[in-house]
């Protein structure tokens, strides 16, 4: 009975956690990112199939989605900070592979 409680609770902070690490990853490393954390919320979602523990499996799995979500909202955030709704930071650290990845567009739902 409090399986789903508990779990509702988590995915919750979770779900919390995810618009403060957007807000920071945007100033700090810029939205040309995305694919890096995209990646990282897919290979966590595929981890979370094969964990036994139910429990790990769903927390997993919704820090995953959670990185999933936060690459498409990378490039809107960057948006918002340009506009002044969120402080913006100059010097921004280039990924690897920056030229490539500025050709794709990035996500957005």
């Amino acid at each position: 009975m409090t399986f789903g409680i508990t779990l509702g609770i988590a995915t919750l902070f979770i779900i919390g956690a995810g618009f403060a690490w957007v807000i920071y990853a945007e100033r700090y490393l810029g939205y040309l990112w995305w694919i890096y954390f995209m990646a990282l919320g897919i290979a966590l979602v595929i981890a979370s199939l094969y964990l036994r523990a139910d429990w790990a499996s769903a927390l997993l799995g919704a820090v995953g989605a959670s990185f999933i979500w936060g690459s498409t909202e990378l490039k809107e955030q960057s948006i918002r900070a340009k506009l002044g709704w969120f402080k913006y930071h100059e010097k921004k650290i280039d990924p690897p592979f920056v030229e490539i990845i500025k050709k794709w567009k990035a996500p957005n739902l």
